[in-house]
């Protein structure tokens, strides 16, 4: 069986004109979905705590064994969030 859910919390920012990446951690097996939405919970603290312009967060949920929490920085953010916090990939948002 396959399916997809998603869960976003988007709230626009004044950075527009800026380049967003999307940050992803991927995890795996049994355990992926509740460890991806818990995972989100420190991204949020994270945001919070570094008082980071851009707060877009979520988790979805790829298939039963494989799931993503990821967060959206704007490009100036990037290399210092990506070096403190070690996503596995990054894509453009």
């Amino acid at each position: 069986m396959s399916f997809v859910v998603k869960k976003h919390n988007f709230v626009p920012t004044n950075n527009i004109m800026s380049r967003q990446i999307k940050l992803i951690w991927d995890f795996r097996g049994a355990t992926a979905a509740k460890t991806a939405e818990h995972h989100e919970i420190h991204l949020k603290e994270y945001i919070d705590a570094e008082k980071l312009a851009s707060n877009i967060t979520g988790f979805t949920i790829l298939n039963e064994m494989h799931a993503i929490a990821f967060m959206v920085v704007t490009d100036e953010n990037m290399i210092a969030v990506r070096d403190r916090l070690k996503p596995h990939r990054g894509e453009l948002f």
